[in-house]
């Protein structure tokens, strides 16, 4: 059976309150999106996110700066994932579309922690079938390594099934991650959420920003 997990990775612990986390005056500045957040960051939220690079569904390499060139809802899985990728991933382009009515644009990234299996081509085609805007990566094990360290998620193959090395499911975390341009990491989201509540969320954001 499927393992999911949350931030866990290199002892990093998201935790998630009631209400609105009021965070207090982290490195001496007020936080504007203070009335916005749900969740706690231990260490504060510089500890997640940072510089990539990867390949994108033409097969072009390209940059965290490049990816992240306006507000975006950026998830973690694999193309061959049997059911957590798939609800995670349409519950994301929900909230983008839900979003997009309301005159506000974000872009939707899958990063594959798959990339035996998950090459440009297919990464194209997984994405193209949730959302026409979504913007699917890849890259080499190094390079998915790094990103995933950057956001501090997990993964890790299965044994493959006997007779079959293609065969193969991978554990992984499952938040989404909201970023902005300059600004970075934002807000975590757990799969727990519903669209309409993402939508509402990723709003206050962009409105505090």
């Amino acid at each position: 059976m499927l393992r999911i997990y949350a931030i866990g990775a290199a002892g990093l612990v998201v935790a998630m309150t009631a209400g609105v986390y009021i965070y207090t005056q982290l490195a001496g500045e007020p936080d504007k999106y203070a009335q916005c957040r749900s969740t706690a960051i231990a260490g504060g939220s510089s500890q997640i996110g940072g510089p990539f690079t990867l390949i994108d569904e033409t097969g072009a390499t390209v940059t965290d700066a490049e990816v992240i060139d306006q507000p975006a809802l950026i998830y973690f899985g694999y193309t061959f994932c049997p059911d957590v990728c798939p609800l995670d991933t349409a519950r994301n382009a929900e909230a983008i579309d839900i979003l997009e009515e309301r005159g506000l644009m974000v872009k939707p990234v899958f990063i594959s922690i798959d990339p035996e299996r998950d090459t440009p081509e297919v990464v194209d085609a997984f994405t193209a079938n949730l959302h026409e805007r979504m913007l699917g990566l890849t890259g080499t094990p190094e390079q998915v390594r790094e990103a995933s360290r950057a956001y501090r998620t997990f993964y890790q193959k299965q044994e493959p099934s006997e007779g079959n090395e293609d065969y193969y499911l991978v554990d992984h975390s499952t938040m989404t991650y909201l970023v902005f341009p300059e600004e970075g990491f934002i807000e975590v989201f757990q799969r727990s959420l519903r669209a309409e509540d993402v939508a509402d969320r990723v709003q206050c954001f962009l409105e505090a920003s």
